[in-house]
């Protein structure tokens, strides 16, 4: 069974930092995509960040680029997001996502109804 279980919400200042991360069990991310989705209060789920380690891509979106990282170590099964310079629109709930399809780092991009695997999620909460 897939199992992605996040860590290292919180609350933060503006212009603080986060590390968030996804533990992974049971889904090699070695071969499939993986990746950060948000959602704040009201709006879509949406994709922040992916990753493609067989393509060596990554996706990053529009509002993130320049701030956020994803990296991935296979040697303990997780998946990071660095989150610097953060923003109040940074606050969302944050869900690690996982996906079988063929769609590599543009996984980000799909509807998030058709994404295989999520996580609990973690709150993020950036103040002003």
């Amino acid at each position: 069974e897939v199992q992605l279980v996040e860590s290292g919400g919180g609350s933060v200042q503006a212009g603080g930092s986060l590390r968030l991360s996804c533990s992974v069990s049971e889904f090699d991310f070695n071969e499939r995509p993986i990746g950060w989705f948000r959602q704040a209060p009201g709006k879509e789920r949406e994709g922040v960040a992916c990753i493609s380690r067989r393509e060596g891509t990554t996706y990053y979106a529009d509002s993130v680029k320049g701030r956020f990282t994803i990296s991935s170590d296979s040697a303990v099964n997780t998946v990071y997001l660095q989150m610097n310079s953060l923003k109040p629109e940074d606050t969302a709930v944050y869900y690690c996502a996982a996906d079988t399809s063929p769609h590599g780092s543009w996984m980000c991009t799909i509807p998030a109804a058709s994404i295989d695997y999520w996580g609990q999620g973690t709150r993020v909460t950036v103040s002003s």
